[in-house]
């Protein structure tokens, strides 16, 4: 069984910057995707950063030249570096991953496990 389990979130004043994690059990895929995605209240969820397992990585436009996807095969762990953050920045990020290669996307129907989240919140 897969598990994802998010943690790193927290308040941070803006310009700031936040790393977060994912941690991943029972995870084998050898070709895979895993991605950030985040939810504000009143918005959709939104795909921010991803990551093939052949090291491709693609980002939303709002956040790209801030944030930095990257994967520790070692410790099957998923990071997101999180730089100058912005009050828009502020949502429940949520760490996901697919069964199968997906070409780096951030579109969520792409993928099949999801963690609980972790809050992030700016203030200005």
């Amino acid at each position: 069984q897969v598990q994802l389990v998010e943690s790193g979130g927290g308040s941070v004043q803006a310009g700031g910057s936040l790393r977060l994690s994912c941690a991943a059990s029972g995870y084998t895929y050898s070709s895979f995707c895993m991605g950030w995605f985040r939810h504000a209240p009143g918005k959709e969820r939104e795909g921010v950063a991803a990551i093939d397992s052949d090291g491709s990585t693609s980002y939303a436009d709002s956040v790209k030249g801030r944030f930095t996807v990257s994967h520790y095969n070692a410790k099957d762990t998923l990071y997101l570096q999180m730089n100058s953050l912005k009050p828009e920045d502020a949502a429940v990020y949520f760490c996901a991953a697919s069964r199968g290669f997906c070409y780096n996307s951030l579109n969520d129907a792409e993928y099949d496990y999801w963690g609980q989240g972790t809050q992030v919140t700016v203030s200005s």
